[in-house]
């Protein structure tokens, strides 16, 4: 059965076939090419109707059912992260699956853009849904806001994944500069002795 007509990557209209049918059952896998879709599409409405959060762990993908739970691992460099369907794309030949930014970040994509991956389809409702890559590297903490985007300016020059968080704690506001996520508390302290090394005053944050 083909699934010819579909909204998809923040509701742009395309035409993309899809034969998969019936779903396929858990341990159904594919290799291929992932790339990942962020700001241009925060806020919009996706493929199923929810609203696109560039910071949940979702994806889009041309026929899996929406709802259906997908293990995404970075063939590159051995990092995975747990994604729900919830959109239709990529549209781009050659790539099998779109991801939200934060499910790219997780598994150390944001820099290149794309990355060769496997898709392995999971349990209807897989346990647990843990976060993934949720060490961080806080290597400052500002009142100002202009001397954590200054900072983070900077590391940018030489790292891929640099944020600055917003936080407020008793009525001050921090603008936090944050390098990772890292999947492990391994490769978090390897990049906390590395910053230390070049002189920041690095901290591991684990959320």
């Amino acid at each position: 059965m083909g699934l010819l007509f579909l909204v998809g990557c923040g509701g742009g209209r395309h035409w993309v076939p899809c034969t998969m049918y019936p779903p396929p059952k858990p341990g159904w896998s594919e290799v291929g090419m992932a790339s990942w879709y962020g700001s241009d599409f925060h806020g919009k409405r996706t493929a199923s109707g929810e609203i696109y959060n560039m910071y949940g762990y979702t994806a889009a993908h041309r026929c899996l059912p929406f709802g259906t739970y997908v293990r995404v691992l970075n063939l590159e460099n051995g990092r995975s992260v747990v994604v729900r369907i919830n959109d239709r794309g990529p549209f781009i030949r050659g790539r099998i699956v779109d991801l939200s930014y934060a499910a790219a970040r997780a598994i150390g994509m944001i820099g290149s853009g794309t990355a060769m991956v496997k898709l392995t389809v999971l349990p209807a409702r897989p346990r647990p849904l843990t976060h993934v890559g949720f060490y961080y590297v806080q290597v400052g903490s500002f009142v100002e806001p202009y001397r954590a985007y200054r900072l983070q300016g900077a590391l940018l020059t030489k790292l891929d994944s640099v944020t600055v968080v917003r936080v407020v704690v008793r009525g001050v506001t921090y603008y936090r500069v944050r390098v990772g996520p890292y999947l492990s508390y391994a490769s978090a302290e390897w990049r906390r002795r590395w910053l230390r090394r070049h002189g920041y005053p690095a901290v591991l944050v684990r959320e």
